[in-house]
């Protein structure tokens, strides 16, 4: 079949998952990888461009800030690996440039000064949205400039857990029985980072508008993967040079471990490499095994905390739609608090607005679990930068009556949905500097932090609960807040 047919193409799901020679499973990978990573003291730190990227790791800290302390703090964790919340996909690109230069400068300096040996990995999105080629190219950059060049650019924005798999260099997006090119599904129309291209060799020509084609970027195909094995893959990246882009084709956790192994070998004979990846590499690279999802009582393994549970949504994505609309469904003793988000947008209605739903907030959570959310139907700009200006406006409106909730009555626990979302809620609305990733709630998706504490509102030890806005089906954010309550049941579930 060409690869022209491939990238056009709806995949049955049975016929995709089966491509390739049989799927190459390596005892013990997972241990060797850590044992690797122990033996050469290597840290593995993720830029992680939204909190959604820790959703295949467990006891792994989380830094939503990066002086030097805070860096410190993360080297002296036993976990050979942490993320730094950078948060570059709710911001423009000036402020994405500067913000990853900044990092990267402050993990050099402290990595020195530790004499820590680290290699990053950009964790995006997995379904190719956010600041491409941007972050990767600033990072490229500043590694020329020490004199400590990338020879090769992995590329493997697979989640296998939530149905994002690449074969043939084509990427897609599962939905139930089929697959389909990520590129006709509605992430692609995302208005600030959307994309044509279902094939990673021409979405690469197509966001650096050729300065690289399609033609320049090397591929690890399953076959490479599968029956090459870990030596095949260092033999590709051993041979780059110029940060060459190589797209990692994966359709199972398996296929990520092979090319994290051969990375490893390409690193220990001197390779440089940097990564840009989804959820699924992050874990296969640190090493890290599934847990089993999370229980109510392993949440809350030290105690239940008083007040009530607060879930704040701002993802527009459909999915999160119908999501929202079975919780209050699940459970009508919800109080929802909807922001009008014509209103918030209108100068001569903010004020107003934000009074309203803030008291409404306030009230609601004296009685019972409340739902924050922003008014369903989604307001575009006229441009990428003006859409990307009315979701920040949204943001910081959640994240202000979240705060005030936060300050003026008891909370158990926080869910947020939406990556800007989730992000600005951890970092202002309940000032999180530093947390641990406790697990997930489901297989593969949902991540559970546990506040470390650090700032005066005595939040230590609360449960954030950071949810994407498209991973799940139409039941799974009303099973989260039905797991976080206890064992109460919503009805439909």
């Amino acid at each position: 079949m060409s690869r022209e047919r491939l990238v056009d193409e709806v995949r049955d799901a049975e016929e995709l998952l089966a491509a390739g020679p049989p799927v190459l499973c390596i005892p013990d990978a997972r241990l060797q990888i850590r044992t690797a990573n122990a033996a050469t003291a290597t840290w593995v730190i993720v830029l992680d461009d939204d909190p959604t990227g820790s959703q295949s790791v467990q006891g792994v800290p989380v830094l939503t800030g990066w002086t030097a302390d805070d860096l410190r703090w993360a080297f002296d964790q036993p976990a050979h690996g942490f993320f730094i919340l950078t948060n570059t996909r709710g911001l423009n690109e000036v402020e994405a440039r500067s913000v990853v230069g900044e990092v990267a400068e402050v993990i050099d300096r402290v990595a020195t000064e530790l004499g820590a040996r680290y290699t990053l990995i950009t964790r995006s999105d997995s379904t190719l949205r956010g600041h491409y080629p941007l972050e990767t190219d600033v990072l490229i950059d500043l590694a020329c400039s020490a004199g400590s060049p990338y020879g090769a650019l992995i590329m493997a924005p697979a989640y296998i857990a939530a149905g994002r798999v690449t074969e043939g260099d084509v990427h897609y997006v599962g939905t139930g029985a089929t697959f389909v090119p990520v590129g006709q599904t509605n992430y692609a129309q995302d208005a600030t980072f959307g994309f044509g291209s279902s094939n990673l060799r021409s979405y690469v020509q197509e966001k650096t508008h050729s300065v690289i084609t399609s033609n320049d970027v090397l591929s690890l195909s399953l076959e490479d993967i599968r029956s090459g094995g870990p030596e095949r893959v260092c033999d590709v990246i051993r041979a780059c040079k110029n940060a060459t882009p190589i797209v990692v084709n994966a359709v199972d956790e398996a296929d990520l471990d092979v090319v994290a192994l051969g990375l490893i070998l390409a690193e220990a004979a001197g390779a440089r490499v940097l990564c840009r990846t989804g959820p699924s590499f992050v874990a296969a690279r640190l090493g890290i095994e599934g847990r089993a999802p999370l229980t109510h009582d392993e949440i809350f393994s030290s105690g239940e905390r008083a007040g009530n549970g607060l879930v704040v949504v701002g993802s527009h994505v459909e999915l999160t739609t119908l999501q929202v609309s079975r919780l209050k469904a699940a459970f009508t003793d919800l109080e929802t608090v909807e922001v009008d988000v014509p209103k918030l947008l209108d100068p001569a209605q903010t004020e107003n607005e934000m009074a309203r739903c803030g008291d409404a907030l306030v009230a609601a959570l004296k009685q019972t679990d409340a739902l924050l959310v922003s008014s369903r139907e989604q307001i575009i700009g006229d441009t990428g930068h003006s859409s990307l200006v009315i979701a920040q406006t949204v943001s910081r409106a959640l994240v202000f009556l979240t705060a005030r909730a936060v300050d003026e009555v008891p909370i158990k626990w926080v869910l947020a949905k939406g990556g800007i979302t989730s992000s600005d809620i951890a970092t202002e609305g309940l000032e999180i500097r530093r947390a641990t990733v406790l697990g997930q709630m489901f297989p593969g998706i949902v991540s559970v932090w546990v506040h470390e504490g650090g700032n005066s509102r005595g939040l230590k030890g609360l449960p954030y609960v950071v949810f994407a806005g498209n991973v799940g089906d139409e039941a799974t954010l009303a099973e989260a807040v039905r797991i976080l309550r206890g064992s109460e049941k919503g009805e439909g579930l």
